[in-house]
């Protein structure tokens, strides 16, 4: 996770829909994401693997679950891959004529819905069976954010779908009816100027199903929430100021009861480790960024393990007037206090990796690393075994990586 990463989410979902609803502005302009994406894309499928990795036999079934992956097509445009357990066998799922903006996978049958063109559809794990559930139209040019289809959900039983539009919906896969259980807070200014104040989009499903995580756009910023279908209720953070949680950047504690959220970058937020209670919001400071000793804490990734230890991605840096826009981290474990104990379990240190997925089991993590520090979104796919250490390519690029059937 770094800086850009994490604010990519809320400029896809929200800045680059209201650039067009209020014009410019004085302030410094926001990068172009997609465009950094489409520019970076093409040139990694045709690179060759990083010196660093290595390219080594693996046993069949490595994986303990299939890979997804957004990658470009043979045109440079974004879509769904599929990696098998072997880690070998590598299918291309959706071929559309516009980039896929957001998926999630049916962890039962491994069918897979996801947004492109501003349509929400679904297809199967082999790319057959492809169906169009929702049509949102061309966006409003003037306010693209009236009926925009933001981000999509699929819940652990394979149910409920949830997706961003005018606000969160639910739709149930056996009937087929979606219900909006909550609006976007919209104020008409007049003259065709409307401001969000608040606009909802989901980003995950907690293990257990009975709630789900959102990010709260705002006309500036964002935040997280945690809600609960069968109450209807909003939880609201509370605590941990400067902490950044949002954007879908946080990792689900097994049980469901927590949330782990890390920020490896000095800039608007501070940096550090936290933890969120989603019975109630309350954001507990594992690892502040300024611990009061002239260091910075940097970290990245959180996972609870099975073993009830805490894995990530670390750094403990001296204070700099100017630090690294991407601080090298190792990976590290410890008790879930997140410095009891705490080790170094493997030595390789990342220095480009934009973002990771953790094997169930945290025997392993598969990270994307970026060709260089200039790309901040995806990067080779790299397998990195923490028991015997292993660091194998996987796949060329990839990134917003999940696991699948």
């Amino acid at each position: 996770m770094n800086r850009f990463r994490l604010l990519s989410a809320c400029l896809v979902l929200i800045l680059a829909l209201l650039a067009c609803a209020f014009g410019p502005t004085t302030q410094n302009p926001t990068p172009d994401v997609n465009a950094i994406v489409q520019q970076t894309m093409a040139a990694l499928t045709a690179s060759a693997p990083l010196a660093s990795a290595t390219v080594e036999p693996l046993d069949e079934g490595i994986l303990p679950h299939a890979l997804y992956f957004l990658a470009p097509d043979a045109a440079g445009i974004s879509q769904i891959f599929r990696l098998a357990k072997d880690a070998k066998t590598r299918s291309q799922v959706t071929f559309e004529p516009a980039e896929v903006k957001s998926y999630d996978v049916n962890w039962n049958d491994g069918r897979v819905v996801y947004i492109s063109n501003n349509q929400m559809l679904i297809i199967k794990w082999d790319g057959s069976g492809r169906q169009l559930l929702l049509d949102g139209g061309a966006p409003d040019v003037n306010n693209p954010f009236l009926n925009t289809i933001q981000s999509v959900a699929w819940s652990p039983d394979g149910q409920t779908i949830a997706y961003g539009y005018q606000g969160l919906n639910l739709y149930a896969t056996a009937t087929g009816i979606s219900n909006r259980v909550l609006e976007n807070q919209l104020r008409d200014m007049g003259g065709g100027f409307i401001l969000p104040e608040e606009m909802y989009f989901p980003d995950s499903f907690s293990p257990d199903g009975t709630k789900i995580l959102l990010t709260l756009g705002y006309y500036e910023g964002a935040s997280a929430a945690i809600y609960y279908p069968s109450s209807k209720s909003l939880v609201r953070l509370s605590g941990g100021e400067g902490a950044l949680i949002c954007c879908g950047e946080e990792n689900w504690s097994a049980d469901s009861s927590a949330l782990y959220a890390a920020n490896p970058q000095i800039g608007m937020y501070m940096p550090g480790l936290w933890r969120v209670d989603v019975s109630n919001g309350k954001v507990t400071t594992i690892l502040p960024g300024d611990p009061g000793n002239n260091t910075f804490n940097f970290a990245d990734e959180p996972l609870l393990g099975p073993d009830g230890q805490l894995y990530f991605f670390f750094a403990n840096a001296p204070q700099s007037p100017e630090p690294p826009m991407r601080m090298p981290l190792q990976i590290v474990k410890s008790a879930p206090d997140g410095v009891t104990g705490r080790t170094v379990i493997i030595p390789t240190t990342f220095e480009t990796m934009t973002e990771s997925l953790w094997s169930p089991d945290a025997s392993y993590v598969v990270v994307a690393i970026a060709q260089n520090d200039q790309t901040w979104q995806g990067g080779q796919l790299e397998y990195i075994a923490l028991s015997g250490y292993a660091r194998i390519v996987l796949a060329p690029f990839g990134r917003m990586l999940k696991w699948g059937p």
